[in-house]
């Protein structure tokens, strides 16, 4: 099984910071890349940014220069440092994961995290 968990959502003022935090665990072998996404209500869900194993890194054009994905390869672990909050950021961000479980795998699976809320209101 492999588990990915959410941290770090809140409430924030318009302008102010969250950090979210992501932690994969389970039967992992590898992890090809990591990925924020977020979803509002009556929306598609998104994808936000994401970042490979090697550290290269994508955004969407509206967090770009506001948002910052990192992460961490020996613990499983990837951030998403978001500053500079708009009420249009409020949704439900998931962690995404593409990995994979063993070393004789023939293809790497996408697994997601129950996700957090981030809420920016005044």
């Amino acid at each position: 099984q492999v588990q990915l968990v959410e941290s770090g959502g809140g409430l924030v003022q318009p302008g102010g910071s969250l950090r979210l935090s992501c932690v994969a665990s389970g039967s992992i072998f590898s992890i090809n890349g990591m990925a924020w996404y977020r979803q509002a209500p009556g929306k598609e869900r998104e994808l936000v940014a994401g970042i490979t194993s090697g550290g290269s890194t994508n955004y969407a054009d509206s967090v770009k220069g506001r948002f910052t994905i990192s992460g961490n390869n020996a613990k499983n672990m990837v951030y998403l440092q978001m500053n500079s909050l708009r009420p249009e950021d409020t949704a439900v961000y998931y962690c995404n994961a593409d990995l994979l479980r063993t070393a004789w795998a023939t293809f790497a699976r996408t697994y997601w995290g129950q996700g957090t809320q981030v809420t920016v209101s005044s």
